[in-house]
């Protein structure tokens, strides 16, 4: 009889629902954290559904200006469904909360699911999110904002995920049972064969709306270089242009069917960031995107960049304007040298940073 309980509990099929702030296949801190775990859950008698708290419409006008009236009744209607939520709940084992229930107001639903519904949580959170920080299109929404509730979600969970040192850091304040997990890179997916030599040398970012500011932060050395050699140009793959730049920028509009295909024209990868406490919270996410595809990759020496970068060996580390000059300008002159940190960056995400090293460590923290 023992024998037979303990073969039910090791094969019994384990029910997670995942609350997410976005549409699923959307965002791409969910895309790289976890959805693209999914299809491994079924080897592992995991059985999964979502429940995003904005739905198609809200999420595709969120972070553009204006809407203010649409992205109320978006918000209003994602608190309807986490209510209605609370009548379903009984049927799952455990609920998978990334960043939070609810995009606005505090952490009341975490609390009715944890305290009142007596429900295990895995929290996992990517961004130093209890600071506060609101895209400039959101700016009027600001006050629905409440950071603060981090703190609470983390105590009410009973599993923490966190993406890197610095907020598992935070995390352990408030719960010893807290995992870091880096974002991570689907390694096959992330791949472009017989990459051919560029007659012209592009220097590339991607990111969006929220950190085309970071952009911003090496415009002008770009403008410097640019000047001298006039053969390089700049990629910059957003969902929105940058507001202001005298510049020229080729702009794409970020696809996800083609993001690796547009990824793969640049030759140099940027990351620029500024030296603060919310960007210390970041996750390396685009330099990792540009290491997978063998794109030579530079990066400001903030947060888990400088655990991700050994400066030369791998990319490059820059910090001062004078660094970003030097490093960019020595890639622009050796193909060698973009060659050799270009395979050397890949080999980092397939050790460190990819699914297939992290899928085991992520898939047992479920069961």
């Amino acid at each position: 009889m023992k024998k037979i309980i303990t073969f039910w509990a090791e094969n019994k099929m384990t029910k997670i629902l995942f609350l997410t702030p976005y549409p699923l296949n959307s965002a791409p801190s969910q895309r790289f954290r976890f959805e693209q775990y999914f299809p491994f859950f079924a080897d592992k008698n995991i059985d999964y559904h979502t429940s995003p708290f904005l739905d198609e419409a809200t999420w595709k006008i969120f972070y553009k200006k204006g809407y203010f009236f649409k992205k109320t009744l978006g918000i209003i209607k994602g608190l309807i469904n986490r209510h209605l939520l609370i009548f379903k709940i009984h049927q799952y084992d455990k609920l998978f909360i990334h960043r939070e229930a609810a995009m606005v107001g505090p952490a009341y639903f975490e609390w009715i699911y944890a305290k009142i519904l007596k429900k295990e949580i895995i929290f996992d959170f990517d961004d130093a999110i209890w600071l506060k920080d609101v895209s400039n299109a959101n700016e009027n929404l600001s006050w629905l904002k409440f950071p603060n509730k981090t703190k609470a979600i983390i105590t009410y969970s009973k599993t923490i995920i966190a993406g890197n040192n610095y907020l598992a850091h935070y995390a352990k304040q408030f719960n010893n049972n807290v995992f870091v997990i880096p974002t991570t890179i689907d390694t096959n997916y992330h791949f472009i064969a017989n990459k051919k030599t560029a007659k012209s040398i592009k220097i590339g970012w991607t990111g969006s709306v929220t950190t085309n500011k970071h952009l911003a932060l090496v415009i002008n050395i770009i403008k410097e270089l640019a000047k001298k050699y006039p053969h390089i140009e700049i990629i910059m793959i957003s969902n929105q242009p940058i507001i202001q730049s005298d510049l020229k920028i080729k702009f794409i509009a970020w696809n996800q069917e083609s993001e690796i295909n547009d990824l793969s024209q640049i030759n140099i990868g940027i990351m620029p960031l500024p030296d603060d406490k919310w960007a210390k919270g970041k996750c390396g996410f685009k330099g990792l995107q540009y290491m997978a595809l063998e794109i030579p990759t530079i990066m400001s020496p903030v947060g888990v960049n400088t655990e991700i970068i050994q400066d030369g060996v791998n990319g490059f580390l820059a910090n001062s304007n004078e660094e970003w000059f030097n490093k960019l300008e020595s890639l622009i002159l050796s193909e060698d040298l973009r060659v050799k940190l270009g395979k050397a960056g890949r080999q980092t995400v397939i050790e460190k940073y990819s699914v297939e090293a992290n899928k085991d460590y992520f898939l047992s923290l479920f069961k």
